[in-house]
């Protein structure tokens, strides 16, 4: 895929894409990218990110969004972000940008199993 290069892709494979999970909520809680369930009485909600995962899987997915911003600017996955925060800065670009993280690791632990591509994605020419 275009953007993701042979340091990244071997980083994410060696730190968790070799691995079998059954789902994608246990590929982003590996990751560390999963929300914490915050219970209380009546109430449940998520928190943050619980960052309880693989820290280097966790840290290269952020780099990697970011590069897949600038390289896949019209995959769906890059729209969405573009949608959700259009003009905002700081904090709410950084939770998004988690946000996507986790989308982009399950979108790329489909392509890695199934053969997937990310819908809108740009492959690399051969």
């Amino acid at each position: 895929l275009k953007g993701i290069g042979p340091e990244i892709a071997s980083t994410l494979w060696l730190e968790g894409l070799y691995r079998h999970f059954d789902n994608r909520r246990d590929v982003a809680a590996y990751a560390g990218l999963a929300p914490s369930p915050y219970q209380s009485g009546d109430m449940a909600r998520d928190q943050g990110i619980s960052k309880s995962g693989n820290p280097r899987l966790r840290s290269t997915m952020v780099e990697l969004t970011w590069l897949w911003l600038r390289h896949q600017p019209q995959s769906k996955l890059s729209l969405w972000f573009q949608s959700r925060v259009r003009s905002e800065a700081g904090r709410i670009r950084k939770i998004m940008i988690c946000a996507l993280a986790r989308k982009l690791l399950i979108a790329l632990w489909r392509f890695t199993t199934t053969g997937e591509v990310p819908e809108g994605a740009v492959l690399k020419p051969a």
